[in-house]
């Protein structure tokens, strides 16, 4: 998962563009990226790290320009290093600079056709670049000294028809402006807005809405599946739709996990539908055990403390900040390799004695992947003296990867592939378990927006919805995205970052 952002302006772009990346940076903290435009010429700045460290006043100088582009990264492929830190940029036609959120199924093939066939040459294993290609090459056959809306629609176009998965997109043409488009599914998400000033109106594109509030822009709407966005450099918005079959079919995990609660994602407020999770949940638990003993809920923070709070008011029990988060660790979620993630939990999370002590503690998590988080954290509800330690998850047991996007393990390594929740449970070491309803959790994102027919709820099911995800796909995404091959990885970063830490154009 990646944040990105574009801006069309009146005035130097740079401030903004840093500010919502910070909005962002939940989205993704391995590496950020700028990249300006000026008279022509582009600027860029990026580097592995969080956007406070990889952006500093000199280069916030000569990241001049009233349009530009920025974007933070998260590795979907287990991958990661200052090579893959984004946007990336092709000088032909035109110079193209293009960010991305989200991962393509037909990678291989894609970069297959660029070579052989577009004669296209791809520098890294990014499927952010292999998308940048392809939209290079349909914008180059369009054959335009001086490229408009209607080229730049067409290229998206062809991209559409050769790229399979799940990407929200931002660019930017050199001299010409800045563009914007989402998959036909629209499983990532991208809004866009303006703010008028002074000098005249901006325009920011963005992939969730907090961006726009924070630097005072007024939410439009979100870019509909299969739909572009173009401004050119002038101010002009342009939109069309430039798939054939679209549908809306966005990822409910952002509703569980990834997304602030602040954000409205195609109409449905991420704080309601987490509202929503937890009453449901709730409900589910007074079936199950109407004469449950439950004295406190306690939320995993940050992202189950909406969902927790609306259990236990549901319940009519005591809710509880019994545990403490360190700000300054990053989300364990989207550490590389297992070992580093046990070491953050125990640096992230601190309890509060308490609250737990000889009590019968309900722990409230949005999910539970791997279970190495849950399982720690039990462990030190049961250290600080709890009687009995329960476990709610607002959302069913994840056991298939998300391929679209998100890095989640190979299947072998999430928790509930092919266990029982029962068996969950023992693994995890609580004295009950219980699961969100996949009914439920649908229905508590839906009620935001009837108009939503469908979501994406493959690490669920196994159902992809882009419908060319089989047994040889998962092979290849086991062979990326297990613990042994990610610790190899690391290892081999820690060696050549010794050398290098960062792409910097100083």
């Amino acid at each position: 998962m990646c944040g990105i952002v574009g801006i069309v302006g009146k005035s130097d772009v740079n401030l903004a563009l840093y500010d919502a990346l910070t909005m962002l940076q939940h989205r993704g903290q391995d590496a950020a990226g700028i990249m300006t435009c000026h008279a022509g010429k582009f600027a860029q700045q990026k580097a592995v790290g969080l956007v406070k460290d990889v952006f500093r006043t000199r280069h916030m100088q000569r990241l001049i320009g009233n349009m530009g582009i920025g974007h933070v990264r998260y590795p979907t492929a287990g991958s990661t290093g200052p090579a893959l830190a984004q946007p990336f940029y092709v000088n032909s036609p035109y110079g193209i600079a293009l960010a991305h959120n989200g991962n393509l199924t037909n990678t291989e093939q894609l970069s297959e056709d660029l070579f052989k066939g577009d004669l296209r040459h791809v520098n890294t294993d990014s499927d952010s670049e292999v998308l940048l290609n392809v939209f290079a090459h349909e914008l180059q056959l369009q054959g335009k000294m001086r490229p408009e809306a209607e080229d730049v629609f067409k290229a998206v176009s062809g991209v559409h028809y050769r790229a399979r998965g799940g990407y929200a997109v931002v660019g930017m043409i050199a001299n010409y402006g800045v563009f914007a488009f989402r998959d036909p599914n629209g499983i990532r998400p991208l809004v866009y807005g303006y703010r008028d000033t002074d000098q005249g109106r901006a325009y920011m594109i963005a992939s969730e809405s907090v961006a726009l509030d924070v630097l005072g822009f007024k939410l439009v709407r979100d870019v509909a599946p299969g739909e572009c966005v173009y401004i050119d450099v002038n101010g002009v918005l342009t939109t069309h739709q430039c798939a054939l079959n679209p549908r809306c079919a966005p990822c409910i995990f952002e509703h569980v996990y990834f997304a602030r609660p602040d954000s409205i994602m195609d109409g449905v407020s991420v704080y309601k539908a987490r509202l929503r999770q937890g009453e449901r949940l709730a409900e589910k638990i007074l079936r199950e055990r109407p004469d449950h003993d439950i004295d406190v809920v306690i939320p995993i923070p940050d992202s189950s403390r909406v969902a927790g709070q609306a259990v236990a008011q549901t319940l009519g029990v005591k809710f509880r900040e019994g545990l403490v988060k360190n700000r300054y660790i990053g989300r364990t979620f989207i550490m590389p390799g297992q070992q580093l993630r046990k070491k953050s939990v125990r640096q992230k999370l601190n309890v509060i004695d308490l609250e737990f002590r000889d009590k019968n503690v309900l722990l409230v998590d949005d999910s539970i992947v791997r279970g190495t988080t849950c399982e720690q954290i039990i462990q030190m509800a049961r250290d600080a003296g709890a009687a009995k330690v329960y476990f709610a998850s607002a959302a069913p047991p994840v056991k298939y990867p998300n391929v679209y996007g998100i890095d989640m393990p190979s299947a072998k390594e999430l928790i509930a592939h092919g266990r029982t929740e029962q068996e969950v449970r023992e693994a995890i070491g609580a004295d009950w378990l219980i699961y969100q309803d996949l009914d439920d959790l649908v229905a508590a994102s839906a009620e935001g927006n009837p108009e939503i027919n469908q979501f994406d709820c493959s690490v669920f099911t196994g159902e992809y919805v882009t419908g060319d995800v089989d047994e040889t796909y998962f092979g290849r995404l086991d062979a990326a995205r297990n613990d042994k091959v990610k610790a190899a990885r690391d290892r081999q970063l820690q060696t050549s970052d010794s050398a290098m830490v960062g792409i910097h154009n100083d």
